[in-house]
C-alpha cells in the first residue's frame, strides 16, 4: 500500500529527479567532481543557488561571493517559514531540518494540500523530496562524467519548473497581486538598472511583500 507521504511527494519527484540530473550533469561538465555535486545537494540543497554556483565556481570566484549570492537568492525562504510557524514540529532537530529543507517546491506542496499535513508528515515529505533531488544529482553526475560533450540549454529546466509552480500557486490562491508584481518589477528595474535588474526586482518584491504583509496584519488585527 502506498504511503500518503509518498503519494504527496511523487509530483515533486517528477521535477526533482530530472532537475537534479541536470545539476549533477552541468556540475561535472564544468569541471567539478561527482562527490562534490553529491555533497552540494546533500548539504546546500538549494536548487537555484546550486545552478547559480556552477558558473561562479568555474570562474574561480571567492567563497564570500558565492555566500552572498546564495543569501540573496534564498532570502525568500525566510518568508516561507513565517507562514508555517504554527505548524513546526516540537522536536528541535526535526524543526531545524524542516527549516533547512523548505524549498520552493516543498513549500508549494505544503500550502496547497488540504488539509495541511501534520508536522511529522511535513518533515517526512521534506526529507523524501530531498532524496529525489540527491538521487537525480547522482545520476546526472554519473552521466556527466561519461559524456564528453555538453548539452546546451539543460539549465532552462529550472526555469520551466518555476513556471509550473507559479501556475499551480495561481490556481490555488488566485492572488493576482504577486503574479503581476514580479514581471512589472523586473521590467522597471531592467529600464532603471539593467546591469542588476534581477537583484533590483527581487529587492522591490521583497519590500512590497513586507508592506503588503504589514497592511494585511493591521487590517485583521
Amino acid at each position: 500500500m502506498r504511503s500518503p507521504t509518498l503519494s504527496m511527494s511523487l509530483p515533486v519527484a517528477m521535477g526533482y529527479v530530472p532537475l537534479g540530473m541536470v545539476f549533477g550533469f552541468l556540475f561535472v561538465q564544468a569541471g567539478g567532481q561527482w562527490y562534490l555535486a553529491f555533497a552540494a545537494s546533500l548539504m546546500i540543497y538549494a536548487g537555484a543557488s546550486q545552478f547559480a554556483m556552477i558558473p561562479m565556481l568555474a570562474a574561480g570566484l571567492p567563497v564570500a561571493t558565492l555566500a552572498v549570492a546564495a543569501l540573496v537568492i534564498n532570502l525568500r525562504h525566510a518568508f516561507y517559514g513565517l507562514s508555517l510557524l504554527n505548524d513546526q514540529p516540537a522536536n528541535r532537530w526535526a524543526r531545524a531540518y524542516l527549516i533547512f529543507a523548505l524549498t520552493d517546491e516543498t513549500y508549494s506542496l505544503l500550502t496547497t494540500i488540504k488539509p495541511r499535513p501534520s508536522p511529522a508528515q511535513m518533515v517526512r515529505l521534506a526529507a523524501l523530496n530531498q532524496c529525489w533531488w540527491v538521487i537525480g544529482t547522482l545520476f546526472g553526475a554519473w552521466a556527466g562524467a561519461q559524456m564528453p560533450l555538453a548539452l546546451a540549454g539543460l539549465e532552462f529546466a529550472l526555469a520551466a519548473l518555476f513556471a509550473v509552480l507559479t501556475v499551480e500557486q495561481w490556481r490555488a490562491t488566485r492572488a493576482w497581486q504577486s503574479l503581476l508584481l514580479a514581471p512589472v518589477s523586473y521590467l522597471v528595474m531592467l529600464w532603471l538598472w539593467p546591469a542588476q535588474a534581477l537583484l533590483g526586482a527581487m529587492a522591490v518584491c521583497l519590500v512590497a511583500s513586507l508592506l503588503w504583509s504589514g497592511t494585511s496584519a493591521t487590517r485583521f488585527r
